[in-house]
Parts: structure tokens; C-alpha cells; sequence
């Protein structure tokens, strides 16, 4: 688990995680690392940075004041003392109410086709070598992260039925909501929700230097395509060094995305915790809508068959950041196909807010007499039924799955 502290509350024997400050002030090489000493501990003090991200499954935590303590701490922040075994009403998250899944899935639609053509535009740009519009990408992250807030399933559901052709600008949009889903999940603060969102978007900007041909080919690359394609994240890096307006965590995603923990990724073979935080999210999230999206080359992996096999990837991914992945999009994820102890299949509509291992299905189909059933929705959370496997559409030789758990957000057009 994460947590954010002020360079005045590190102690040794802590685990950075990340620094807060300008990259030139970071006094260590690594960005992740532990507070072994006290000559570790006054160099970070001494650098300039001003707080902290520390992982406190590898390291400690802050030291919790003692009763009274904590009363002295409220007086002085101009609080009315409280029971200190009890969090102060003003500390308790504002929840937002969630929004019908149905109803998001609709306004989730047109942000897909307004957020595809604004990428356009700006990857156009980028092309022809003009600088990105910093307030443009802004508002289409805001916009995201609100959809997001309303219902966290819909858009991030919904990206996933981009086509082969528009597969360039909509991985940016699906990449961004993913990214700003993790970072919720890892409970980071709202700066930097927006912050992993705007990286996400913006991780792939240097496809634009690589040509089209390349791109859009629809067989798998050669050696040569290989090597040209490995080349768009310093691509990337270079267009948006070229603006004042990122910072240097958008400029390390776009830089290191495609890193592996082992060290056998791309450009610079880092590995393990010279791999900062934000660019081990965007690995998993960009990854993910890779496999789970219809490319030229590949037809897509169903959501949970995906998450299994990226699940078994040795090497491959940050392991607690993964689990926090699973945990914001579902073990069974939204268009998934499964058996459940019924005999029925099902199609997974909704997550569970609380279990990821009953979502709301939807049955449609009789896996014994391989015929249709009149469409059922079920809350496995009521204990009615329960998953006992992930299915196959084409094993089923089932279509347009997404009708099922689209409803009118479906009729008439996809996402785009």
C-alpha cells in the first residue's frame, strides 16, 4: 500500500516509493529505494524534494502519535478534539453516488467519439510537428476521470470495442481511463489520478514518427518494422520534451512503458524499482487494451481470458500493482463470457463493489442443450448461482456478446 508523507515525516527504515519534486533535485539515481541509514535519510532531506511516496509493505510506516497527541494535533489545526479511535468526520471521503450502469454507458458512448476525434486532431498535430494544446488534453482527461466517477465500468468497457482501424487513437482514451482507474485503486491523491490519466493518453504520441505503413500493416512485423516500432517511446519523449507543459512523470511513461521487472524490455532494459511507479501502471494498463482490442494484425483476447494470461507473464509486471489492477477492473471483467453452476452462460454486465468474484451477469444461453434462453440478469452476490468457468466465444460460436450488456447504449453504433 502506498502512502503519501512529508520529507520531514521520513524515517529510516522506510521504502520510497517515489519523491515529490523537480526530477533535478531527486539525490539518488533510483526513484524507488530504501531508507537504510541516516546518511540516506539527510541527503533526501537535503535534496529539496518536498514529500514523499513510501511502500509500506516493504518499509515502515509513520509512527502513529499517542492519544493525547493526536488531541494536541487537532487543537492546533483548529479542530474540535475527537476520539482518536475514531476518524474525524472531516477526514471521511466524499462519496459520489453511482450513476445506473445503462444510463453512463450511453453518455459514455459520445465521450468515446468526442475524445477519438480530439486525439486525432492532436496526433495530427504532433505530425506536422505543432505543439500539443495542453488544455485540450486537460479537459478530455477531466471528462474521462468524471465518467469514471459515475460509473467506473462503462467507459472502460466501452473503449474495448474499438475497431482495427481507429485502434491507434482510442488505445490513448482506453489508456488513459485505465490508468486513472489504478491510480484510484492504488489510492492516490487527486493530482496525481490526473497526472497517471494525462500519461496515459499521451504514452504513445511517438507512433506518430513511425510510419503508416508500419502501423496499419495487417500481418505480423519483420525483424526491421521491429526495430523501427521500438523506437516511438524516445520518439514520443522528444515531441513532448519539446512543451514546457508535462511533467517529468508524463515524460518517463512515455519513455518507459514497454520496461519489464525482469530488465528484457525496451529502451533502456530497466528493471525491478528503477522502473517508477507511474510507468509500471502504464506496462499493465497499456498491455491489457493491447490484448483485449482488435488489431490489424490479431483478432482480441476475451477480458478475463486476458487477465490470466497476463496473470501467468513472469517477469513481466509490478505483482502488487497487477493485483490492484485485477481489483479496478474485475476478475471477471465487463463483457466476459461465462459458465455458470446452472448450465447457463452468461455474459458479466456489472462489477461487484465489494467481490470481485460475483459480478451482475446477465444468462442468455443453455450450455447442456447449446440452445437460447430467454436473458436473465442475476446478482451473484445473492448467492443464486456462481461462475465455475471463463468461456470462449468462438468455442460457442457466439456473436455480438456486447448487445447483451451494452443494452441501448448498442443500438445503432459502436463506440467511435
Amino acid at each position: 500500500m502506498l502512502k503519501h508523507i512529508g520529507v520531514t515525516d521520513l524515517c529510516v527504515g522506510m521504502y520510497v516509493q517515489d519523491l515529490s519534486g523537480s526530477q533535478v533535485d531527486r539525490p539518488f539515481w533510483n526513484k524507488s529505494f530504501l531508507v537504510e541509514n541516516e546518511e540516506v535519510l539527510e541527503k533526501v532531506r537535503a535534496s529539496g524534494v518536498t514529500g514523499a511516496w513510501i511502500e509500506l509493505a516493504e518499509g515502515s510506516d509513520v509512527k502513529a502519535p499517542a492519544p493525547e497527541d493526536a488531541v494536541v494535533l487537532a487543537e492546533k489545526a483548529g479542530q474540535q478534539p475527537t476520539c482518536p479511535s475514531k476518524r474525524p468526520c472531516a477526514e471521511a471521503p466524499v462519496a459520489r453516488p453511482r450513476v445506473a450502469m445503462s444510463e453512463e454507458l450511453l453518455k459514455a458512448v459520445e465521450l468515446c467519439s468526442r475524445s477519438k476525434a480530439a486525439v486525432m486532431d492532436m496526433f495530427g498535430d504532433l505530425r506536422m510537428g505543432r505543439i500539443i494544446q495542453q488544455d485540450q488534453v486537460t479537459q478530455m482527461v477531466g471528462e474521462i476521470s468524471d465518467s469514471l466517477l459515475r460509473h467506473p465500468d462503462a467507459l472502460l468497457s466501452l473503449v474495448r470495442l474499438k475497431t482495427a482501424d481507429e485502434y491507434t487513437y482510442m488505445h490513448s482514451v482506453a489508456v488513459c481511463g485505465l490508468m486513472i482507474g489504478l491510480a484510484r485503486q492504488l489510492d492516490l491523491p487527486p493530482p496525481l489520478v490526473e497526472e497517471a490519466g494525462l500519461a496515459g493518453l499521451l504514452h504513445d504520441v511517438g507512433k506518430m514518427a513511425i510510419p503508416t505503413a508500419i502501423l496499419a500493416k495487417p500481418l505480423p512485423l519483420n525483424d526491421n518494422e521491429h526495430t523501427t516500432m521500438r523506437t516511438h517511446p524516445e520518439a514520443g519523449t522528444r515531441m513532448l520534451a519539446d512543451s514546457s507543459h508535462f511533467t517529468p512523470r508524463v515524460l518517463d511513461v512515455c519513455l518507459h512503458h514497454h520496461e519489464k521487472m525482469d530488465g528484457s524490455g525496451y529502451p533502456h532494459k530497466l528493471c525491478g524499482t528503477q522502473i517508477s511507479l507511474f510507468a509500471r501502471m502504464a506496462a499493465i494498463c497499456d498491455v491489457y487494451d493491447a490484448v483485449t482490442s482488435d488489431r490489424p494484425y490479431r483478432d482480441r483476447w476475451c477480458p478475463a481470458e486476458s487477465i490470466r494470461k497476463m496473470a501467468r507473464w513472469t517477469g513481466h509486471f509490478d505483482e502488487r500493482v497487477f493485483h490492484a489492477f485485477v481489483k479496478c477492473i474485475g476478475i471477471y471483467p465487463v463483457g466476459a463470457l461465462v459458465r455458470l453452476q446452472s448450465g447457463r452462460l452468461a455474459v458479466v454486465i456489472e462489477q461487484h463493489a465489494q467481490c470481485l468474484l460475483t459480478p451482475i451477469v446477465k444468462a442468455f444461453f443453455s450450455a447442456t442443450s447449446r440452445t437460447p434462453l430467454p436473458a436473465e440478469c442475476i446478482d451473484l452476490a445473492c448467492g443464486q448461482d456462481r461462475i465455475v468457468s471463463v468461456e470462449s466465444e468462438k468455442t460457442w460460436g457466439l456473436k455480438n456478446l456486447e448487445a447483451l450488456w451494452m443494452g441501448e447504449a448498442g443500438n445503432g453504433s459502436r463506440p467511435g
